[in-house]
């Protein structure tokens, strides 16, 4: 059942989902499923499998949640075949709500106390016949509590609206008819135009629920949240809503007065605001599920950016008064010296400090800088490139030097990993280690730091951070295992993100490492206590060994497939080793001669590829961008400059891109192509070098407006999105906007409640 649904609302085959719930099931993790399961699943990749399982997650708490609902029903003798049929159909969490709310516990309403009164029969009697004199009737059931006619049509009325909200398909069609027709409209709260001056471009807004994109929720509940905004959700026509009631209960309003009133009162009080308020929860729903798409996105292109590989670094972490702390690491990562210097304001010591930065430069053999691009960021790498020169003089090679995202590098500093790592350290200092670990090698130092830290989400702290955490956690596995990880020379950190390796098995594997030495073959992971034959299938194949007793250990090969390569080698006269590398021979090979009925013909193609190029970095090229000589600040900017800069965040809207002025510009997705870009990370990724335009300048703001459109002409992006968002966002008639804000007291009431404003 689970997996026929998954399969035709994910379009994949239902026997490849069987397989890969099943092996998820086995407790075989996402990684090593989509490596070396191809078989089962069909070819399925690791984000397919990932999606199968958060769909197998919510389908399953879903058919749990029906099982109590229907226990608690049958508890109450309530329980019919056609209920139970209705209940067990459910296919969202948000109808299965809608069928129990009649049945669920509540507090005492005024329906309640009506019903209890004997007003029941007077509600039935005024639908019956709308013709009739309502206060005639009422009088017929007068009681105590509802002593007059007036009270007791009150009450009446209380009833029939509790039907309207207790009816599970009037309350779906009226929920779906709100989201998929209605609008949000923002306008600024009095007195916050300057304070809130960020959120400008929601002062008078009006945008189509069903058509708002997940940054502009989030900017909008983030600007209400900070009293700059206020919100309306205008549903449409009040009538369309009311007819809408009362064809549901075929009541004649008509005809009737009280009927009309009754209708008008039940959608105003109840159905307008349980749907406001299920349209609120579900923009926000949208708006986290971009955003955590686009933080993955983000973090999977950080974490898999280009590597500048094993070579000696200076990292200089950037300051003014504290100064400019200093780290050498050698190709390894291991730290040969430190310093603090002290070039800029207050203290001034510039001779000084390229006098001492040159000297460990030249003693250390330094072949990069690595400048973090914070505070001072800018003034830090024109030393660099003193130093860089002074070594070209003194004849030496000259180290390149690059500016290095630092964010979470104080994170990192701080860190009881850190403090375990190094115990005698300045807390300073180790930010200067960490900028330039992650030069070297992105993946292996950025595993230390909480993903959250490393600063290229969007409104990551609006989102539910438990989904936050699961998401970003698959990431990083992914990101470790797609790379491979040195055996040898990895830390606890970055093992632990291994397939099928856990905190204590990743410390036992460091431990075993420093009393025995370095790994030989993968086979001694076996001695390794609490690895286990399921840790060591999932993780195998991840783990690496160089020059270690079999070739194999340094490839992607598991070690359950090595016979197969033993075939190919046999079947080529060649050995193991000179099989490896061998392009020409493996070009050669029909993959279907070696498939068995273990291993299939895709495993087989798998083996083939990573023979010709074993423990291939899948990692692009390592290059740098140059920033431009005197532009150091956002004043130094003027519209028509050509610059390179490096993308350092992605977001649903466009790309943000450094080019050397302690504030990011950014390229709007409508200036990232001549063609339609319907999302920007088909054009840029995040750690990318690239080229652009400066198209407009705020100083005041601190905004500057770029485009990769190098023909652009300054100025007229910003109109082209002036343009768009007056096409997009019409005003309605001022009818409309008044029915939003007058509906806002009772929604803002309810809201509060709910916890949701």
């Amino acid at each position: 059942m689970i997996a026929s649904t998954i399969a035709a609302e994910l379009n994949l085959p239902q026997s490849g989902v069987q397989a890969a719930l099943d092996l998820l099931e086995q407790g075989n993790t996402v990684p090593f499923i989509a490596r070396y399961r191809k078989e089962a699943t069909g070819g399925l990749d690791d984000t397919q499998l990932r999606q199968i399982e958060e769909r197998a997650t919510y389908l399953r708490e879903l058919e749990e949640r029906k099982q109590t609902v229907l226990a608690a029903i049958e508890e109450q003798g309530k329980l019919d075949d056609a209920l139970r049929a209705r209940i067990e159909a459910c296919e969202t969490k948000a109808r299965l709500e809608d069928l129990c709310l009649p049945y669920k516990k509540r507090r005492k309403t005024k329906a309640d106390t009506a019903r209890e009164a004997g007003l029941e029969p007077l509600t039935d009697a005024l639908i019956d016949d709308p013709a009739a004199d309502p206060e005639a009737l009422a009088g017929e059931y007068l009681s105590e509590g509802f002593p007059e006619a007036k009270k007791a049509l009150e009450g009446a009325r209380a009833i029939l609206i509790d039907r309207f909200a207790l009816d599970a398909d009037l309350v779906g069609q009226v929920r779906e008819k709100m989201f998929n027709e209605g609008t949000m409209r923002a306008g600024v709260v009095a007195g916050k135009e300057n304070e809130g001056a960020k959120y400008k471009d929601y002062f008078d807004f009006s945008e189509p629920f069903a058509s708002l994109p997940s940054h502009r929720i989030l900017a909008l509940l983030r600007g209400e949240s900070e009293g700059v905004l206020q919100l309306h959700l205008d549903a449409g026509e009040d009538a369309e809503y009311q007819d809408l009631i009362a064809r549901r209960f075929d009541l004649a309003t008509d005809r009737s007065a009280w009927l009309s009133d009754a209708v008008r009162w039940g959608w105003r009080t109840k159905l307008y605001v349980s749907s406001g308020l299920d349209t609120r929860m579900r923009l926000k729903e949208i708006a986290e599920e971009g955003a955590l798409q686009v933080f993955a996105k983000n973090l999977r292109d950080v974490l898999l950016a280009a590597p500048a590989g094993q070579r000696a670094t200076l990292g200089l972490d950037p300051g003014y008064r504290n100064g400019v702390k200093c780290a050498v690491i050698d190709p390894t990562g291991k730290v040969l010296d430190t310093a603090i210097v002290y070039p800029h304001q207050p203290q001034n010591r510039w001779s000084q400090a390229v006098e001492k930065l040159s000297t460990l430069a030249a003693q250390y053999s330094i072949d990069l800088i690595a400048v973090g691009n914070g505070t001072a960021s800018r003034e830090s790498e024109k030393l660099a490139g003193e130093v860089a020169d002074w070594i070209v003089k003194a004849g030496g090679k000259r180290p390149t030097p690059v500016v290095v995202s630092e964010s979470g590098a104080s994170v990192y500093s701080a860190s009881p990993l850190a403090e375990e790592e190094f115990p005698d350290m300045d807390v300073s200092l180790r930010g200067a280690v960490s900028i330039a670990r992650r030069l070297q090698d992105p993946l292996a130092e950025l595993v230390k730091i909480d993903p959250k830290a490393i600063g290229v989400g969007q409104y990551q702290h609006d989102v539910n951070q438990s989904a936050l955490a699961r998401t970003l956690d698959g990431v990083v596995e992914d990101a470790v295992n797609g790379v491979g990880v040195d055996l040898n020379t990895a830390s606890a950190p970055l093992l632990e993100r291994v397939a099928g390796v856990n905190a204590t098995i990743a410390g036992n594997i460091v431990a075993y490492r420093d009393e025995h030495g370095s790994f030989h073959s993968r086979k001694e992971l076996k001695k390794v206590p609490r690895l286990g034959p399921k840790a060591f299938e999932q993780s195998a194949g991840f783990l690496r060994i160089n020059a270690g007793s079999d070739p194999l250990d340094a490839s992607a090969v598991h070690p359950e497939a090595y016979p197969v390569v033993a075939r190919i080698a046999d079947s080529t006269g060649l050995s193991v080793k000179e099989l490896i590398g061998n392009t020409r021979v493996l070009q050669k090979l029909r993959p279907a001669d070696f498939a068995d009925d273990t291993f299939g013909e895709p495993t087989v193609v798998d083996i083939i590829a990573e023979l010709d190029k074993p423990g291939r970095d899948p990692r692009p090229e390592f290059k740098t961008a140059t920033f431009k000589e005197g532009v150091n600040k956002v004043s130094d900017l003027t519209p028509g400059m050509i610059l390179e800069g490096t993308v350092t965040n992605v977001a649903a809207f466009g790309a943000f891109v450094d080019v050397g002025v302690h504030q990011d510009g950014l390229v709007h997705v409508s200036a990232m192509s001549h063609k339609y870009v319907s999302d920007p990370h088909e054009v840029v990724r995040s750690g990318e070098v690239v080229k652009v335009k400066v198209m407009d300048v705020d100083v005041e703001r601190q905004r500057i407006g770029l485009s990769l459109r190098l023909d652009d002409e300054p100025g007229q992006d910003r109109a082209h999105r002036k343009n768009k968002e007056k096409r997009r966002a019409p005003r309605k008639k001022e009818k409309g906007g008044q029915r939003g804000i007058a509906k806002q007291g009772s929604m803002a009431d309810a809201l509060k409640k709910a916890g949701l404003a």
